[in-house]
C-alpha cells in the first residue's frame, strides 16, 4: 500500500511523474548495463538482483524480483557498457514493510562491499513506498556526469525482517566508451611472432634461389 509523503525530512527529494507515455524512452539505461558483470550482495537467491533492471514496460511484472537473505541490506554493484550520465532513479519495493525506507549512491567504486559503506555516499535518499514506478528521484547530474559502474546500496525497509526490490530504472545520457576500438588496434599492430618467423624463412628462401 503506498503511503503519503510528507517532506518532513532532510532529503534531496523526488517528482511525482504525471506524463508516463515517453517514460519507455527516457528509462532505457537498463540496456546499458553489463548484466553479465552485475553482482547483488545478501541476495536469497543467486542472480535475482540482475532481473530488476529491465525494460520500463515490465516493471509491473511481480514475477522475478530480488530479495534480501539474512537481513534487510542489499548491495547492487552495476557495470556500464560505456560511460553514464545519470539523472534520475526510480525504485519499485516490495509490499508492506518489506519496501527500501533508504537508499544510498556511489559512483565508480567497482569493489566495494559492507565493510565500505560506512563511507559517505555521493548521494542518499529517504524512499517511499511505491508500487507504480511514479516517484522519481532526480541525481546531482555534475555529480554523476561520468559514472562507469554505479553502486546501490539499501541500508533498511519499513520494518521488515527482509527486503524486496521489483524494478530499478535508471534515467540518463550513455556514451560509449573507446576502451573496445582501443585494444583491437593495438592487437592489430602488434606484430605477431609467427608471422614474422614465416616472412623471414620466405626471405631466406628466396635469397637461396
Amino acid at each position: 500500500m503506498s503511503r503519503q509523503h510528507h517532506c518532513d525530512h532532510d532529503c534531496d527529494g523526488h517528482s511525482a511523474l504525471n506524463d508516463t507515455e515517453d517514460l519507455g524512452i527516457l528509462y532505457s539505461l537498463y540496456s546499458k548495463i553489463d548484466l553479465s558483470k552485475v553482482e547483488c550482495l545478501n541476495e536469497k537467491t543467486e542472480s535475482s538482483g540482475k532481473t530488476v533492471f529491465k525494460p520500463w514496460e515490465d516493471r509491473l511484472n511481480m514475477e522475478f524480483f530480488v530479495e534480501s537473505d539474512c537481513d534487510e541490506e542489499l548491495l547492487f554493484k552495476i557495470p556500464f557498457a560505456g560511460n553514464v550520465k545519470l539523472k534520475g532513479l526510480i525504485i519499485i519495493g516490495g509490499e508492506d514493510e518489506t519496501h527500501p525506507s533508504r537508499l544510498r549512491i556511489y559512483k565508480n567504486r567497482p569493489d566495494m562491499s559492507f565493510d565500505d559503506v560506512q563511507v559517505e555516499a555521493d548521494q542518499e535518499f529517504e524512499i517511499m513506498q511505491d508500487n507504480t514506478g511514479t516517484l522519481e528521484y532526480p541525481l546531482k547530474i555534475v555529480k554523476f556526469a561520468n559514472v562507469y559502474h554505479l553502486t546501490i546500496h539499501i541500508p533498511k525497509n519499513y520494518g521488515a525482517e527482509t527486503t524486496k526490490v521489483y524494478y530499478i530504472g535508471l534515467r540518463g545520457e550513455f556514451t560509449p566508451t573507446n576502451r573496445d576500438a582501443i585494444l583491437i588496434a593495438n592487437y592489430e599492430l602488434a606484430p605477431n611472432p609467427a608471422e614474422c618467423h614465416t616472412g623471414i624463412k620466405e626471405t631466406m628462401t628466396q635469397q637461396i634461389h
